[in-house]
């Protein structure tokens, strides 16, 4: 008699830690946090900077920071925003470190002045429409649930910019979202950010 009790209190406990395991479970998948959305909404090289055939020029972009959770506010270190044509480093911008509030969308309008060693390159492709610029952006990235911070995730984005003749966005997309970079580019270029 003893014995059948024994067995009904270990399938008690054994079915409240399952439910206990499965609840858990529930509620990991309904918080985890998703990664903010970067979208490239516009890109200008003046048709000043154009037509004018100094070695200087200028970048104008708007960034669209996009964060689609709605039990998690993020926390952004430093965000690192790099052009190059080729393999050569066009411009770069440093974002300072900002709170993003649940389901907020953030905008940020800038100038980069255009490194003056690769202007004139990056200028006659442009003057013969066969400009693409390649962006990048690396930052770490900190989740805020339920009054609890993560630890830091970093972000390793890029995305490939067609400019056309005008020195704006060409083709049918114009808005380019940034996606991840492959695993071992990301591995190498987060190590810049530690």
């Amino acid at each position: 008699m003893c014995d059948s009790e024994n067995k009904h209190f270990y399938l008690c406990v054994l079915e409240i830690l399952a439910l206990l395991g499965l609840l858990a479970l529930v509620l990991w998948l309904s918080l985890r946090p998703k990664s903010p959305s970067y979208t490239i909404v516009d890109i200008t090289i003046p048709k000043y900077d154009l037509e004018n055939g100094g070695q200087n020029g200028t970048i104008v972009y708007a960034l669209e920071i996009q964060n689609s959770n709605k039990d998690s506010s993020i926390y952004y270190d430093n965000s690192l925003l790099t052009f190059y044509y080729g393999q050569d480093k066009v411009a770069e911008k440093t974002i300072p470190p900002f709170h993003q509030g649940r389901g907020k969308t953030r905008s940020e309008i800038e100038n980069m002045d255009v490194n003056p060693q690769v202007w004139r390159a990056v200028r006659n492709s442009i003057l013969n429409a066969t400009a693409e610029l390649k962006v990048t952006l690396l930052t770490r990235i900190r989740y805020k649930t339920w009054g609890i911070r993560s630890k830091h995730h970093g972000l390793d984005l890029q995305g490939a910019l067609p400019i056309g003749k005008d020195g704006k966005l060409s083709g049918k997309k114009k808005k380019i979202k940034l996606s991840h970079t492959s695993k071992k580019l990301k591995r190498n270029s987060l190590r810049l950010l530690y």
